[in-house]
């Protein structure tokens, strides 16, 4: 697949020092000014200690966010990367997925994943042990409130019988499944549109990881996934090791041979993501905004 064919997205950094609705709102009409193709949100529910390490408060909530921007864009799509399935009952986050599709006019795409904070799941009520199987039953119910005007279910974790869960979405909301473990692999091929992975490295990606994800599909009878990972941007005065550097990160010719290798892969979609990984090393929106725009010649 050739690069030109990709489709590409920003990160929109809904956290920090700095972050308010004016910073969201510029860079959503900067993703769709300078024609990115979609942008998305990350997700924490409670800034626990252990999530503050590395997103510190203020963290705006990405489905209140994104039902706003749905008014604020025209083109773009808007998504979740990634919304930790386990924190909210799956009927809401259905509901409120299938009301941003329809604000958006058919522009939503929902990103999924487990996570990690202890903390936060510990201040939630939700057993962290169990969140892969949560995820799951969630996942199950929120395809079929998609699809259907009423649901009965019941599971191991949420029960109820007959429950209206209108309106449905414009269209079934693309879901991208975060992670690299076996058990995300198994998830992706079981629930996914699309494998959203963050923070690999390409030798990584084509030796195991892509082969893992093509033996969970055949292992669940369904077709391989689309391929939509998320780099982390960084652009580099020097040369990094090939070797050890994650996909996304380097001088610019080495990105740009990333984005040739991913199309070659078979990425369909790029989420790049400006945020340097640590609250002291935040920059504000517009030098992370300049950092894109270095790489947007290399991108049509």
């Amino acid at each position: 697949m050739p690069v030109a064919t990709m489709r590409f997205g920003l990160n929109i950094l809904n956290f920090g020092t700095g972050t308010d609705p004016s910073t969201l709102l510029g860079w959503a009409r900067f993703a769709e000014e300078r024609g990115f193709d979609f942008a998305m949100i990350s997700d924490h529910v409670v800034v626990t200690p252990d999530v503050a390490e590395q997103y510190p408060a203020p963290f705006y909530d990405p489905f209140t966010t994104l039902g706003w921007l749905a008014g604020q864009t025209r083109r773009i799509e808007l998504g979740t990367t990634v919304a930790i399935v386990p924190y909210r009952h799956p009927l809401l986050t259905a509901r409120m997925a299938a009301n941003i599709d329809r604000f958006s006019g058919g522009r939503f795409i929902l990103g999924v994943g487990v996570s990690w904070p202890r903390q936060e799941y510990a201040a939630l009520g939700v057993p962290f042990e169990r969140r892969g199987a949560i995820t799951d039953e969630y996942l199950e119910v929120i395809t079929r409130a998609w699809t259907e005007d009423k649901v009965t279910f019941h599971g191991r974790f949420v029960s109820f019988t007959d429950v209206a869960t209108g309106p449905l979405p414009v269209r079934r909301p693309p879901i991208w499944v975060g992670g690299a473990s076996a058990p995300a692999m198994r998830r992706a091929a079981r629930f996914g549109d699309a494998w959203h992975p963050l923070n690999q490295r390409l030798p990584w990606l084509r030796s195991e990881g892509l082969p893992a994800l093509r033996r969970a599909a055949d292992a669940a009878g369904r077709p391989v996934p689309a391929f939509a990972p998320r780099l982390p941007l960084r652009l580099t005065g020097t040369t990094l090791d090939d070797g050890s550097r994650l996909a996304g990160q380097g001088t610019l010719d080495q990105v740009r041979r990333d984005l040739d290798d991913l199309a070659e892969l078979g990425a369909t979609h790029i989420l790049f993501d400006t945020y340097p990984g640590t609250p002291d090393e935040l920059r504000p929106s517009g030098e992370d905004q300049r950092l894109l725009e270095r790489l947007l010649p290399h991108l049509r």
